[in-house]
């Protein structure tokens, strides 16, 4: 088994720790996580845990709950090889998602990651657009974005599909891979190995379990071929885990996303989207929308054939959906203060009422 150190513990998490909390609770960090149930690592040995009612009184949301990658304090019960979750670490990242339905809520994807591998494949899962997307999530989070191209044995000229990614990737690093024939796997390696702890994150069917079972020897995912009539994946992965690499590295492994909504990612769009926002401070207007104005850098650009149109309607259509995003939730937040300013204005008036008698 493997030290706390070597599952990813440091000062930034050990600093947090209290004297007193150092004596009752024992740290470990979330492998596992499916369903409200949880696999703890201490580092000498694996626990079922689950959560102690003070954490599930005090959540305002689930993102206040544990996820896979966080650390956290835990009553230990030896001769059961259970325990539970007490309190839950500060993160240093965190990659979270709006969570599908009317009613979005954050959705913590994973936590306390230093790199982000963003798969996609060599068959019509690649979309531009999509890992615009992820790229903005990931630079958000404050983990580190890597591009990973797989399947590249499905393809016959990988360099077309690359320069297509360059100017989506915006400088990112970006791997082409292929676990069946091996080519590219040294490097993606590498890049586990030096990247701390490293989430991989794709739709379903771009091959995520394939690269894993290349890593490790017991080949413990489930790999599922895609559709054959749409190319599309299956999901082969349900829950979400955390490996310890016989190669050296922390990998979480994660199940496909079909639905990818953007949460609160003002700071990862200016990031993913750095050569729009470079040309937008030569607009005429700071507040310029690049919808046609006059005097606007951007529209210019297109125009020029410097900056194709199809990137500027992304960054658009994502900036309206992160701003949309943003408002519904601070008036959801406004409507909650609002429901429990009344609810004790409530209880104020049952205890006049219970004096009077």
């Amino acid at each position: 088994m493997h030290s706390l150190d070597g599952l990813g513990w440091d000062p930034f998490f050990d600093q947090q720790v209290t004297n007193n909390e150092r004596t009752r609770w024992t740290p470990a960090r979330v492998v596992w996580e499916g369903r409200d149930r949880y696999r703890l690592s201490t580092g000498e040995a694996e626990w079922r845990a689950d959560l102690s009612g003070r954490i599930r009184h005090e959540a305002t949301s689930r993102a206040d709950l544990p996820a896979i990658g966080d650390w956290v304090l835990a009553g230990l019960r030896p001769a059961e090889g259970s325990a539970t979750i007490h309190r839950v670490l500060a993160r240093r990242s965190c990659f979270s998602r709006a969570s599908a339905g009317r009613s979005a809520r954050e959705q913590v994807v994973a936590a306390n990651v230093d790199t982000v591998l963003l798969v996609t494949s060599f068959n019509r899962d690649f979309n531009l657009r999509r890992i615009e997307r992820y790229l903005a999530l990931t630079w958000e989070s404050g983990a580190r974005p890597i591009i990973v191209l797989n399947k590249a044995d499905l393809c016959a000229d990988s360099e077309a599909w690359q320069s297509e990614m360059a100017a989506a990737s915006q400088g990112v690093p970006v791997l082409v891979t292929s676990a069946l024939s091996g080519s590219g796997m040294a490097a993606f390696v590498d890049a586990i190995r030096a990247g701390g702890t490293t989430a991989l994150l794709g739709s379903s069917g771009v091959g995520k379990s394939t690269l894993i079972n290349a890593l490790i020897s017991d080949g413990r995912q489930v790999v599922r071929p895609i559709r054959d009539g749409d190319g599309r994946g299956r999901h082969s992965t349900t829950s979400r885990q955390l490996f310890c690499l016989p190669a050296g590295g922390i990998l979480i492994d994660t199940p496909g996303m079909r639905e990818l909504q953007l949460w609160d990612a003002e700071d990862g769009l200016e990031r993913a989207f750095g050569d729009v926002e470079l040309l937008a401070d030569s607009c005429r207007f700071r507040d310029c929308s690049h919808g046609g104005e006059p005097g606007c850098a951007v529209t210019a650009a297109v125009e020029r054939g410097e900056l194709a149109a199809e990137r500027l309607a992304s960054y658009r259509r994502l900036q309206r959906e992160d701003g949309f995003l943003r408002a519904r939730n601070d008036e959801g937040a406004r409507l909650e203060r609002t429901r429990k300013a009344k609810q004790i204005a409530k209880a104020v008036r049952l205890q006049y009422k219970l004096r009077r008698r």
